[in-house]
């Protein structure tokens, strides 16, 4: 593979994903909204595109070997469940229809299970972001019902967020069902090494029509 269409490229996760394929030798459609924000780099083709314009994705998808989605319908978005899931479904079927195989999705850590239950339905779960994790688990049942794609798709560590920027360490742990806690009982990875877990399951497949998470 040598093109990787990244979907929401200039967010949180996605643009981590796009430095690291940059770095590892990729060439990057970097798809976003607002392609101002990304880098000026030979590797990079900047695409501006709206994943709710199906026709118009599946155009600017095509050419690439493989997707990597970070799509996220905003945490502030009070349609945030509903269009997390209309996002997801048409980026599933414009991959299909722009005639690619490989798609990973980045989905969240709600739908991972603790003692035999999803961590979304526990009790101490916070209220602003249970729209977006309950759309992900959800999309999550969706998905595993394609039959078509080598599909993928990956639940970060419970702990992904700003406070663990800036390392890239390279290494880390996967699980598929359970997440993958640490001697001090803290799940918890940076979302340099997000980037790294993704491009490296890109390159191995490891996880094909399943669904995986990763922490130190």
């Amino acid at each position: 593979m040598s093109t990787v269409a990244v979907i929401g490229a200039t967010g949180f996760v996605g643009s981590k994903v796009v430095t690291e394929l940059v770095n590892r030798g990729y060439t990057v459609k970097a798809i976003a909204r607002d392609i101002s924000k990304l880098p000026q780099h030979e590797k990079i083709q900047a695409i501006s595109a709206d994943v709710y314009a199906e026709d118009d994705l599946i155009e600017k998808l095509k050419g690439a070997d493989a997707v990597i989605s970070t799509f996220n319908a905003g945490w502030d978005n009070p349609n945030l469940y509903d269009d997390f899931l209309k996002g997801s479904r048409i980026i599933e079927r414009s991959v299909e229809k722009a005639g690619i195989k490989r798609l990973i999705v980045v989905g969240g850590a709600g739908s991972l299970y603790i003692d035999g239950k999803q961590i979304v339905d526990g009790p101490d779960f916070p209220a602003a972001f249970k729209p977006g994790a309950l759309a992900a688990r959800d999309y999550l049942n969706e998905i595993k019902k394609n039959t078509t794609l080598d599909w993928t798709f990956f639940s970060p560590a419970i702990e992904m967020n700003p406070t663990t920027a800036g390392q890239r360490k390279g290494s880390y742990r996967t699980n598929t069902e359970n997440p993958v806690f640490d001697e001090n009982g803290r799940s918890i990875i940076s979302v340099e090494d997000v980037a790294v877990v993704l491009v490296d399951e890109l390159e191995k497949g490891q996880f094909i029509r399943q669904r995986f998470t990763a922490a130190y």
